[in-house]
Parts: structure tokens; sequence; C-alpha cells
């Protein structure tokens, strides 16, 4: 005669991806952890280059007077993405909308409304930020997509986001010079040139 199986009641209910992702994040301090298109990723501790280029990145844009009263420059904070139930972002550096803290939505992130632009330094999962990343960021309506390429000494610029692409794709190489769409800062706020070969240190 055989036992009958025996069901027990579950004690809680189980984890969902957004909470693996927030006990990673515990686990592995100074790792970044995001979500897109479902899928998980974490991202070790930058390097100094990676910093160097933010701060390089990060002093034209707040000359230019993108850190005041009406935006922003922020680094690694989350944008909510409409790509899935549990998917978010947390690129290196974004301007945003300065009253940010009228938009949050879920998990410590906001709403990708309030992104005016998001920059990405490419490191070993680069694939992610040329290919992953540009759908979902497009897909969030984020006017400018901003990736400094260290693998291929390239800096693109996507703007136009149309679906789930970037209707407009520039790559610019050393010894050339980006502007910035002027949407990136407030009315008024002087256009952003940037040199391509400093950003890559050639």
């Amino acid at each position: 005669m055989s036992a009958a199986a025996v069901e027990r009641p579950c004690d809680s209910d189980p984890r969902t991806l957004l909470d693996e992702a927030n006990a990673l994040m515990e686990q592995l301090p100074g790792h970044r952890v995001e979500i897109i298109g479902g899928i998980l990723t974490v991202t070790p501790p930058p390097d100094f280059r990676h910093a160097h280029v933010l701060t390089d990145l990060m002093v034209p844009f707040i000359t230019a007077g993108l850190h005041g009263k009406e935006t922003m420059v922020v680094q690694a904070v989350g944008i909510w993405l409409p790509s899935g139930p549990s998917d978010y972002a947390i690129p290196d550096l974004a301007v945003v909308d300065a009253d940010y803290d009228e938009h949050m939505a879920e998990n410590n992130c906001a709403d990708p409304a309030i992104f005016r632009l998001v920059v990405e330094v490419t490191s070993s999962n680069y694939n992610n930020d040329l290919r992953v990343k540009v759908n979902a960021y497009a897909e969030a309506q984020v006017p400018v997509y901003l990736i400094v390429n260290r693998k291929h000494g390239r800096v693109h610029v996507l703007t136009d986001p149309e679906g789930a692409v970037y209707e407009k794709h520039q790559v610019f190489a050393p010894g050339q010079r980006v502007v910035l769409p002027a949407s990136v800062g407030a009315e008024g706020t002087p256009s952003i040139t940037l040199d391509v070969s400093e950003l890559l240190k050639v």
C-alpha cells in the first residue's frame, strides 16, 4: 500500500526577480544589479579609467548649467523600464528633471519620463550597453543615449526613439567632436560639445 502525498502550506510567497536583484545588491556591494527584458545582470565595480571618463563628462555638463534648478546631473540612479514588470536599469550617468523626487516609480527608480539623457561607459559587459540597453532606453523613450565605447574607441549618440529602436545613431571617432542635442538642457542652456579623443584618452 502506498502512502498518499502530503501537501504542506507554503510558509511564504516565492521570491520575485526583484527580490533576487535586491538580495544580490546586498551580497555584492559595489556591483550593479539590473533587470532588463526579464534578465537579471550583475556588473562588477568600475575601474578607475571608467570613473575618470564619468568625471570628464560631468565637468562640461555642470559648466553648461545642467546641474541646477531645472535639470540635474546624477550618477547611478535607477530608471524604471516599461519592458517588463520588474525591469530597471542603472545608467552610469544621467541628466534628469530637477523635480525627480516627485516622479519616483518602484524599487528606488524614477519614471523614465524625467530622463533627458542617459550615459553608459562600456566595461567588460560592453555588449549589454551596445545592444540590450539600446532597445531598453528607446522603449522607455529616453530622448538621448550617449555611449562611450571604450572597447572599440568610439562615441555613440542615439536620438529619436521610436518603439524599441533609436531612429538616429551617430558614431564619432577620435579627432571628432560631439555636439549634444539642445533638448538635454533647459531652454537657454548652451550647447554641449564633447571631444572624443579626450573622452577616450587617446
